[in-house]
């Protein structure tokens, strides 16, 4: 395992391709890379900016949109199987994106529009020998947001992305793991091949009716297991990146050197105390 930086991490003012040079200068072995930047700048231009830096590509958002009209999704669905055989070209077989926990729509009504679309794209990325991972979003405040509760639960979430394909399963952010109640028992019953990817922060003590998304904490600030979640990670093998996701905690405020300097730190320093770094 190793930490990566997100754009995240600095207010999202840092993005491709001067992330990479922001995460070497702090210290991070990988970086997540901008998938549409990094098609504009060109394979070979890439996989020297990797190089040059010693970066690991830790992984690449879905450009599709899923959440919005049908148009909409396959006019992105067209343009996938070249960012699919792009983000394999530059050894990043991985892409993710997130689910609402709620929605306009009634659940099983939902529940078959993206069961629909995620067969497809999985299907697409199937071709590139690329894995989609899935993000459920745990906070009270998300899965109230819409008038219907939606997929939420890490156990739940798992299921939908096995119907979605073999290639499919989670982007497991710790931040949602913890608010969604799920376990490191969770972890270990979804095995290495549905773990795709992983978000890496901290959340204070609060109530759940308190809790919101952008108010999270670099690692080790906070409350959440991280010890366990982790060692639950290294027991099933795990090997890819942690890339640090934290909204908020004034990261936004400071210079981008010095943000992206302490989530570096605060990870490693986790990390080694787990005895996964």
């Amino acid at each position: 395992m190793y930490p990566a930086y997100n754009p995240q991490l600095t207010g999202g003012r840092v993005q491709w391709p001067a992330s990479a040079a922001l995460a070497a200068k702090a210290g991070f072995p990988g970086v997540d890379v901008g998938i549409s930047d990094a098609m504009k700048d060109g394979l070979e231009t890439t996989r020297k900016l990797l190089a040059q830096y010693r970066l690991k590509p830790a992984s690449v958002g879905l450009p599709v949109e899923t959440r919005k009209d049908d148009a909409a999704f396959r006019k992105d669905l067209e343009m996938l199987p070249d960012a699919a055989a792009f983000a394999a070209a530059i050894g990043c077989p991985r892409m993710y994106t997130y689910l609402l926990s709620s929605s306009e729509k009634p659940k099983a009504e939902q529940r078959k529009i993206m069961l629909d679309r995620f067969r497809a794209c999985a299907d697409v990325l199937a071709r590139s020998h690329v894995r989609l991972g899935l993000e459920f979003l745990g906070p009270l405040h998300i899965r109230k947001s819409l008038p219907y509760e939606f997929i939420w639960r890490m156990d739940e979430m798992l299921a939908f992305a096995k119907e979605c394909g073999p290639n499919c399963g989670l982007l497991l952010d710790v931040w949602h793991w913890h608010h969604a109640g799920a376990t490191t028992d969770d972890i270990l019953a979804a095995g290495k091949d549905r773990i795709v990817h992983v978000h890496f922060n901290d959340a204070a003590r609060q109530a759940p009716e308190e809790v919101r998304d952008n108010q999270r904490l670099l690692p080790g600030e906070g409350v959440i297991d991280l010890k366990g979640f982790l060692q639950a990670l290294k027991k099933i093998g795990y090997e890819d990146a942690l890339s640090v996701e934290v909204f908020g905690r004034g990261l936004k405020e400071m210079p981008v050197e010095e943000a992206a300097r302490l989530g570096f730190e605060a990870a490693s320093r986790v990390m080694k105390d787990a005895g996964v770094l």
